[in-house]
């Protein structure tokens, strides 16, 4: 009985670390670049429901040389904007001509902040869909490390049209 348990347990942890969009197909979707892309990868997606992204946290963040020197601690509004690419991510996905579109986060509702995120921690980012529509979205995110929220927010966004290059 220990044994098909512990199988049971080894197959939920395997199931919840499947890599369902890697970092290069994030690429494909969302227009982000470094040092800006929050999101390393995609772990669980339930088209216009659900989504759950990862991001590891290390020293080599470029916010980290300021925030706080000595005390490195992830800018709460940075797990935001993480929350909002991986939201983005949920929504973009719905459009077939998504390279000619591009997210614009319009509004931040009951942003909170729970607990520092810092070098080291697996930033888990879980998006789920309020409204989401062919201009609009409204999700709901929250962001963990190791089960404990550390921010958390309702957030808008509009997809629009991507300004021609000249």
């Amino acid at each position: 009985m220990y044994f098909a348990g512990y199988s049971y347990f080894r197959f939920l942890v395997s199931f919840r670390s499947m890599t369902i969009l890697d970092s290069v197909a994030i690429q494909k979707i969302l227009p982000h670049r470094f040092p800006f892309l929050l999101v390393d990868k995609i772990i669980e997606l339930e088209p216009r429901v659900r989504i759950v992204g990862i991001k590891q946290v290390t020293i080599n963040e470029p916010f980290f040389s300021g925030h706080f020197p000595g005390a490195p601690v992830m800018p709460g509004v940075l797990q935001i904007e993480a929350l909002a690419q991986v939201g983005a991510i949920l929504a973009l996905r719905e459009f077939e001509d998504r390279d000619s579109k591009i997210p614009f986060f319009t509004g931040i509702e009951d942003g909170k902040f729970r607990r520092p995120v810092v070098p080291g921690d697996t930033l888990m980012l879980e998006v789920t869909t309020l409204r989401i529509g062919s201009k609009v979205q409204k999700m709901r995110g929250v962001a963990t490390v190791e089960g404990q929220v550390t921010a958390e927010a309702t957030i808008t966004s509009i997809i629009a049209d991507r300004p021609k290059e000249q």
